[in-house]
């Protein structure tokens, strides 16, 4: 008997509340939600019918609260149930969703809850409630903050606990009567340069996502979704929860980053949606652990890899049979199936997306023998334009175009993207609308690419990111950082040379590698978490044109500032989704960029 596959088609549910209203008639005993108890054990269970009932609690408090279709109301939790109900509830009344994330700082609270004029905002506990408290004067539109979690000692008037606000007991849940192409939610892009801009998304935009991806991609009933990455970004929230209420699937969400590989070992997901960050991360680890090994354990480790590459494109029809596949059984159980163990032991297939997946991570995951996919998209997009699939794998592309979408390329090779997953427009801000969407309904995405015969996405690089040199010579800085952040040294890495006779870089060097590496050459290790100059700088530089051979002369790194002390979402240095503010990096870095380019 094969998987059962439910899929709740648009002719049955059109829009997001009315989608969850026909998932609890259809599987109201079925596995929808789990999370770790209050003691931390795994997992508590919510099934489809409860889960509704609890929307419809959650409607009641929100009635209350005089409220009207298409008013907007803003959400600032961690990934957990009542981001969920939250969310379904206001839909169901004809309610804007407005996310915030989780740790975002005062300043982007203020911007996005005063542009979108939010009525409502519910927080996690004390910490968000102490951001939003330092605004709170110039909210005066804000008529209502709820928090999570108890908040003592606190007589703000606009201010109650979830306990108190919440109805007694459960009710029926309403999912409205509401228009496909009616706006369900404005998202704020993270905003790597400058302030964000909201783009809005409608119940049919983000439907026809859905099913484009579950086109291209089978989930069946019985799978289960770890959900990690924060769901006030679009991948998570399209890919990693509104799809398995779409096909039926259940979701678990974990406690937190930090106890990731706890939450994977605990509750052994089915599928995974990461970052490449997660992924570079976790081989990072290992190769650590292999460079203290005994030599026998890396060259089996790199047998294996060998072995699994060719039964991996063997598997593709893009390589031949060999006497050495034999081996893999052996491989598989001795070495890729104890690795992969770390994800749980159970991943079936893992999304990633949001940033550039270096090939050679994807290499050996893949050759381990995880389905590990690329995907591209962007928040204006709902978000997925493009991804791989399991039997149409190639990891240094990012697959081809989902079912219903157009791509094309543009002037200076940007990708340009048409279909109905394309966002109606940025939240009052037409000319920036004009400006991404063109008059015959191309979106401009600023990311350069290729596209290969069989309509296979290759990204090769960002307009805003490429670097111009004093002697006119163009760079993208995308390109050299992914270079240089293969280097298990460098954790992360920032290239610099805008307007500049030459390029540089700032890198945040791994701890054990530094320390190890230092000790070798004799170099001072400072207790302050800064990098003794001089050789240590010769060293990093040697290091760094190891991996700049590709790159022309014009491309090479030629200061370095090195520090130990990483650069953190909290600081405002990175967005929630791990990539790079450069403006933030390049304000607060201002002084060490300055000495790098002395005398120049």
């Amino acid at each position: 008997m094969g998987r059962r596959i439910d899929i709740i088609a648009p002719a049955a549910a059109a829009t997001l509340p009315a989608v969850f209203r026909e998932r609890a008639r259809r599987s109201p005993a079925g596995c929808a939600y789990r999370r770790f108890d209050r003691n931390n054990r795994c997992c508590e269970t919510t099934d489809w019918s409860t889960a509704e009932r609890l929307a419809g609690r959650w409607q009641g408090a929100l009635r209350r609260e005089d409220l009207h279709a298409g008013d907007r109301v803003a959400v600032m939790l961690r990934n957990r149930l009542e981001w969920v109900l939250f969310d379904l509830a206001s839909l169901g009344l004809g309610l804007v969703t407005v996310p915030l994330y989780f740790n975002d700082r005062a300043d982007n609270i203020t911007y996005i809850i005063e542009q979108t004029e939010a009525r409502l905002l519910l927080v996690e506990g004390m910490q968000q409630w102490e951001r939003v408290r330092q605004v709170l004067a110039r909210l005066s539109g804000l008529v209502r903050v709820v928090s999570v979690a108890p908040i003592q000692h606190d007589a703000d008037p606009r201010l109650m606990e979830l306990h108190r606000w919440l109805p007694e007991s459960d009710a029926d849940y309403d999912p409205g009567e509401w228009r496909s192409d009616a706006l369900a939610s404005i998202v704020y892009t993270s905003g790597t340069t400058g302030y964000p801009k909201g783009v809005m998304l409608s119940h049919a935009n983000i439907l026809g996502n859905v099913h484009a991806c579950l086109r291209r991609v089978p989930v069946y009933t019985d799978d289960l979704f770890l959900s990690f990455l924060p769901l006030s970004h679009m991948l998570e929230r399209t890919v990693g929860y509104y799809l398995p209420l779409v096909a039926g699937a259940c979701v678990a969400h974990v406690r937190s980053l930090e106890k990731l590989p706890e939450d994977l070992a605990a509750v052994g997901p089915a599928i995974i949606v990461c970052v490449p960050r997660i992924f570079e991360r976790f081989l990072r680890q290992l190769n650590v652990r292999l460079a203290e090994s005994p030599r026998w354990r890396r060259w089996l480790f790199d047998l294996t890899v060998a072995v699994g590459r060719q039964r991996f494109l063997l598997s593709q029809g893009r390589g031949s049979w060999s006497p050495r596949l034999l081996l893999w059984p052996l491989l598989y159980r001795g070495v890729a199936m104890r690795i992969l163990k770390a994800l749980g032991g159970r991943v079936r297939l893992a999304i990633s997306g949001g940033a550039p997946l270096p090939a050679a991570v994807a290499e050996v995951f893949t050759a381990l023998g995880l389905t590990l996919l690329q995907g591209y998209g962007l928040t204006e997009t709902s978000p997925v334009v493009s991804a791989n699939s399991a039997n149409d794998n190639w990891p240094e592309t990012v697959g081809r175009p989902l079912s219903g979408v157009e791509v094309k390329i543009g002037d200076n090779r940007e990708l340009l993207v048409r279909g109905p997953s394309v966002m109606i427009g940025y939240w009052r801000d037409p000319p920036a609308t004009r400006a991404a969407i063109d008059a015959t309904g191309w979106f401009h995405t600023g990311d350069q690419a290729s596209i290969d015969a069989a309509g296979h996405i290759t990204l090769t690089g960002r307009l805003k990111d490429i670097i111009v040199l004093a002697n006119g010579e163009k760079i993208p800085a995308a390109d050299l950082e992914l270079a240089i952040a293969a280097d298990p040294l460098f954790e992360q890495v920032m290239v610099v040379g805008e307007g500049r006779p030459y390029l540089a870089a700032l890198v945040v060097l791994n701890e054990r590698e530094w320390e190890r590496l230092a000790r070798s050459l004799g170099i001072d290790l400072q207790a302050d978490g800064r990098v003794a100059g001089g050789r240590a700088e010769q060293v990093l530089l040697e290091r760094i044109k190891a991996r700049m051979a590709r790159f022309p002369g014009y491309a090479q790194i030629h200061r370095v500032f090195p520090n130990r002390t990483p650069w953190t979402v909290g600081e405002g240095l990175l967005t929630p989704t791990l990539k790079l503010r450069r403006g933030e990096l390049m304000a607060r870095f201002g002084d060490a960029i300055e000495s790098l380019y002395e005398g120049h």
